[in-house]
């Protein structure tokens, strides 16, 4: 039985309601004086007790998805097999292989509950686009994450078969997953509708995780001697996606959002990484990483901790370090979250080369329904920043010179779609 099946719901659940039976049955048994029987009265609580709660955690991490496995719950996380570096090849016509390439660095994954999600869209891909599930393998740091990657039609249409998109990575907060950010989130619903409608560029969505080592929550950092969550971020995740799918190379084309922990990644990759991604939306983040008790110890210790600890500083960062010549939006609520100050300050020190961008309702709690209502905007936004590729996939088409032919490079941009930057 799997962590987040039903079967393991129901299962931990009738013994919940087993014990519950049993101790109602057995407490008249129990009754008598003496240590015996009050440590078998204290027996009997603390059995059900476990019971009930074990069913609402299997309940809740079924429904939210903060484990997908036994392995991930005990810390065993899945690693890469080691050598494998080799990259997607194109088929004759220029389109890129597919996910199913061997030892290709994005390989198919299983379901991962993608099944479970609702509003995805189903019938001929170059109508309706198409959500793949995926494992995504980092050359240089040996991590396997699983993805959701949503194609657009245009991606599977003719017209475009040379065409690179845009990209934007979304990540889930802590100890979200992929299910949250395609289940409750709704992305890949959301930048549907809006391409469709003409609000946004065709755009490549890929929805993963920045949890690489669970339980712990390593929040982008690569810690000393542990998890290398921001290389793999900004160095594994970008080349991996790179070699398969038809992407954009120049880091105009690339942008990441995330929600809570999540939107504190995207701020931290693209102010430390402005050659990798030029464009973060961050749904209520935090502006300055510290350890915690889901952390560790995230920054080492020696002489470079203190380094370490202020180039996560971000507000650090605008005061001592060059401004990146990066655009970021932020979001939080005036009334039910509590970083709204933060925000503001942080919008206050943002100086050129750098822009920043702000949503900030009235009142909203840090949750999903309140992240919702800021997705359309925060994708309008990015839209606006992200430039459409005018690389292509190189094509070689043959070209007489003299009484021989040779092999040319055919290399003009397609036209984008309405809504679609140049």
């Amino acid at each position: 039985m799997g962590l987040t099946s039903e079967t393991t719901v129901y299962v931990v659940a009738a013994v919940a309601a087993v014990c519950v039976a049993l101790l109602v049955w057995v407490w008249p048994r129990l009754a008598s004086p003496g240590v015996r029987h009050v440590l078998g009265r204290l027996a009997a609580i603390g059995v059900t007790q476990v019971t009930i709660i074990a069913a609402f955690a299997c309940w809740l991490n079924s429904s939210y998805q903060f484990f997908g496995s036994w392995g991930e719950l005990f810390g065993n996380v899945d690693t890469a097999p080691v050598g494998v570096t080799q990259a997607a090849d194109h088929n004759g016509d220029g389109t890129a292989a597919g996910v199913s390439v061997k030892g290709a660095l994005v390989q198919p994954a299983g379901d991962e509950q993608l099944s479970r999600v609702s509003g995805l869209p189903t019938g001929d891909p170059a109508v309706n686009g198409k959500v793949e599930s995926v494992k995504v393998i980092g050359r240089r740091t040996g991590v396997v994450d699983p993805a959701f990657v949503y194609l657009p039609p245009q991606y599977f249409q003719k017209a475009y078969a040379r065409q690179r998109f845009p990209v934007v990575v979304a990540l889930s907060g802590y100890p979200g997953s992929i299910f949250n950010l395609a289940q409750y989130l709704r992305v890949s619903q959301t930048a549907g509708q809006l391409q469709k409608s003409g609000q946004m560029q065709p755009t490549i969505m890929v929805m993963i995780r920045p949890t690489i080592a669970p339980p712990r929550d390593t929040e982008c950092v690569n810690v000393p001697g542990g998890p290398q969550t921001e290389t793999f971020l900004a160095k594994d995740l970008p080349q991996a996606l790179k070699s398969v799918y038809r992407v954009g190379h120049d880091a105009s084309a690339w942008g990441v959002m995330g929600y809570s922990s999540g939107g504190t990644c995207a701020l931290q990759l693209t102010m430390r990484n402005p050659h990798v991604y030029t464009t973060a939306a961050a749904l209520s983040p935090d502006y300055r990483i510290k350890d915690d008790p889901t952390t560790g110890n995230l920054f080492g210790s020696g002489l470079g901790r203190v380094n370490r600890v202020n180039g996560h500083d971000l507000m650090w960062r605008l005061k001592h370090l060059p401004i990146p010549q990066v655009s970021v939006l932020v979001a939080d609520s005036k009334h039910g979250e509590r970083g709204y100050p933060q925000t503001l300050a942080f919008i206050k020190a943002v100086k050129a080369p750098m822009r920043v961008a702000s949503i900030l309702p009235e009142s909203g709690s840090h949750n999903f329904p309140t992240w919702v209502r800021e997705m359309p905007a925060s994708l309008k936004w990015m839209n606006q920043q992200l430039t459409f590729p005018q690389d292509v996939v190189p094509r070689h088409v043959p070209k007489k010179k003299g009484n021989s032919t040779v092999r040319a490079e055919a290399t003009e941009p397609k036209k984008p779609t309405a809504g679609a930057r140049k």
